[in-house]
């Protein structure tokens, strides 16, 4: 593929970042997002609210739990928020992010970003590649295996088909770590949504490097396998559920059609 040609085609991190508002995108993926706001209007909330998903985690993680630093799969551009800055709000110093993607023009923006930030670092590799992300030198030289690591997969795990067997690949990130460390991870759904509309999103999606698989509650679950699931809020069960309900203050509030696009859970490793 030509550079012209890349230019017009719509890569799912500049999508996902003209969701959320940020400048870090191209003409072919606002038009993209466009058409996904033909059919699904709530498309930038339902974006927000896995923003907030992170955040939440993020902030829980460091705040109560001790950890200090993150592995962010997947992350696309550290804009708007991202998990560095909500570190450095519970962290003075000392907080850790690496960050890894698979699209060359996010690392390279995202080095401009994140230009004189003391504790992160980016990595151009697919997620699938976790030795080669774990080996890397900007990993080694941030993440101590030795300790608990936040382990990142929002929005993600989507990108991998069931034929590749995305939770043996999660299971193997969490094997690299220590006991203590967490796992958050959301994934987009299709249970109890229109299916023409997953139809109409999934076929934009198809123009994209990266076309996702939308999976079912019990799907998401499987991801856990064998972890201590955090109650999302207070009073509810150690399960998965709405993205908007994890860290909700006002569960019943958060419970919209927007944040019912995605499941999410965190959970701890023994």
């Amino acid at each position: 593929m030509t550079d012209a040609q890349a230019q017009r085609r719509p890569f799912v991190a500049g999508m996902y970042d003209c969701y959320l508002g940020g400048t870090a995108n191209s003409e072919a993926d606002r038009a993209a997002v466009d058409r996904i706001k033909a059919v699904l209007p709530e498309i930038g909330e339902s974006a927000w609210a896995n923003r907030g998903f992170l955040q939440r985690a993020v902030k829980r993680m460091a705040s109560d739990w001790g950890i200090r630093q993150f592995i962010d799969l997947g992350a696309g551009l550290p804009t708007q928020r991202h998990t560095h800055e909500v570190l450095a709000d519970v962290v003075a110093e000392g907080g850790r992010v690496v960050y890894v993607d698979n699209d060359p023009a996010v690392i390279s923006r995202g080095e401009e970003i994140l230009a004189g930030v003391t504790g992160t670092a980016l990595v151009l590799a697919d997620l699938r590649e976790m030795e080669k992300i774990l080996s890397h030198p900007g990993t080694r030289r941030l993440i101590d295996l030795r300790e608990p690591v936040g382990l990142l997969f929002v929005a993600v795990t989507q990108f991998v088909p069931d034929e590749e067997d995305p939770w043996a690949l999660v299971a193997r990130y969490l094997d690299a770590v220590p006991s203590g460390s967490y796992l958050a991870l959301s994934a987009p759904t299709g249970d109890n949504q229109s299916e023409r509309i997953v139809e109409a999103v999934r076929k934009i999606y198809a123009d994209t490097p990266t076309p996702g698989t939308v999976r079912s509650r019990a799907e998401v679950a499987r991801f856990f396998d064998g972890l201590s699931i955090v109650p999302p809020y207070p009073g509810a069960p150690a399960a998965v559920d709405y993205v908007g309900l994890w860290g909700a203050e006002d569960p019943q509030a958060a419970d919209d059609d927007s944040s019912r696009w995605f499941y999410a859970a965190v959970a701890r490793k023994p």
